[in-house]
């Protein structure tokens, strides 16, 4: 498994890659106390959707890749002590395009669902910044 991206990320916060592949890509994450919204123990979205925006760029694993943007879905909660599996697949490119589809999921259920627009720069998106 070659990872050619986002090599400095946090795994604790956005998961750890479980396989890297032509065209996808699938991530782990334990949902730890850090990412609890509230007393009861819900986990803000925001690491969920990192999470899946992670396994995106690991699709395309380019060290280029952003994201341009997206389209999700929150489908149930998810709470401190979950675990998380992100299974990623690339529904196109078109060279620097790219669409990627990430379900992610607990205990076998979908509880997020999102198609990523990633596109892959000539450079780094923060050269000469």
């Amino acid at each position: 498994m070659v990872i050619n991206t986002h090599e400095q990320i946090d795994r604790s916060l956005c998961g750890e890659p479980v396989s890297v592949f032509d065209g996808g890509s699938e991530v782990r994450l334990e949902c730890i106390a850090n990412m609890a919204a509230d007393a009861s123990g819900l986990v803000h979205g925001g690491f969920i959707f990192g999470m899946a925006d992670y396994a995106a760029m690991l699709t395309v694993n380019h060290p280029n890749v952003v994201l341009a943007g997206a389209e999700s879905r929150f489908l149930k909660p998810s709470k401190v002590g979950d675990v998380l599996i992100a299974k990623a697949s690339e529904q196109e490119n078109n060279g620097r395009k790219h669409i990627v589809k990430v379900d992610v999921s607990c205990n076998e259920e979908i509880v997020f669902s999102g198609v990523f627009t990633c596109f892959v720069t000539k450079e780094h998106v923060l050269a000469g910044a």
